[in-house]
């Protein structure tokens, strides 16, 4: 009876070691949620089960896309899924649309960095939650919506740098905002907003440009390291590097440190 126990004991310890190594290994895969697709197919095609797809799989997306993003309405208004069909009939809209799926056909790349940032994000920051990522096409008006534990792309907002539409006077867009409307700033900018949302600028105080420049700088150190390579480059990426050298901190405490001063003095 004894030696059955001990086998017991032994198995019992086996199977928790096991359990360990696997819950040490399971590194959670961040996947882009592919909303931009049945959306697509209800713009072009105006087929009604993809209407009711949106309405019933993606209930959070939607409102979010028709009352947030195009602002064109209450979700539940009787005519909402008219008038939101039409929006959509606009020639340069469509074009978005198409040109969207074709470029992002396939976005294994892009969710291959969101699993290895968020890994990052979660040895580092204890207790960060990983939001749900999903694809949408706007209407150029917002790059990235972050909300409901949720980060939202508008790829529409990622089309490329020299993607002519861009170019248009009517839009406006500087050198360096089409810079950063590539494929390889989606990561960068969901991370950086989806982190500005848990760690805001404050709010009781009116802030200077550089103090806001400062705190924007904290975070996207924070992604640089998470990267492993300077995705940012700038003066204050810089002095929150060098800060960080010469002080034994966090990531968290860095990030909840709103005293700009301090920041400034290390450099």
């Amino acid at each position: 009876m004894r030696k059955v126990y001990y086998f017991l004991l032994i198995v019992l310890f086996g199977c928790i070691s096991c359990e360990w190594q696997f819950t040490a290994g399971d590194d959670r895969i961040v996947k882009v949620d592919r909303y931009d697709r049945i959306q697509s197919l209800y713009l072009t095609t105006g087929d009604f089960s993809a209407l009711q797809q949106m309405n019933t799989v993606y209930p959070m997306q939607t409102r979010t896309l028709i009352e947030d993003v195009l602002r064109i309405g209450k979700v539940d208004d009787q005519q909402i899924n008219t008038k939101f069909l039409r929006f959509y009939q606009d020639s340069t809209l469509q074009a978005l649309i198409s040109e969207a799926e074709q470029q992002y056909a396939n976005m294994d790349d892009i969710n291959a960095d969101f699993t290895k940032v968020f890994k990052y994000l979660r040895e580092h920051i204890p207790g960060i939650e990983v939001p749900e990522v999903y694809a949408q096409i706007g209407s150029l008006d917002q790059s990235v919506i972050v909300g409901n534990g949720s980060i939202g792309i508008c790829l529409d907002k990622y089309l490329g740098s020299d993607y002519p539409l861009y170019k248009n006077p009517l839009y406006g867009y500087s050198k360096s905002q089409l810079a950063t409307m590539t494929r390889s700033y989606i990561v960068p900018d969901c991370v950086g907003f989806y982190l500005l949302s848990l760690y805001p600028m404050p709010q009781d105080r009116a802030l200077s440009q550089q103090e806001r420049d400062m705190h924007i700088g904290k975070i996207q150190w924070v992604i640089n390291q998470a990267y492993g390579k300077h995705v940012f480059n700038t003066v204050y990426t810089r002095m929150v590097d060098r800060y960080m050298k010469s002080h034994n901190l966090t990531i968290d405490q860095m990030l909840r440190n709103n005293n700009y001063s301090e920041f400034r003095k290390a450099n």
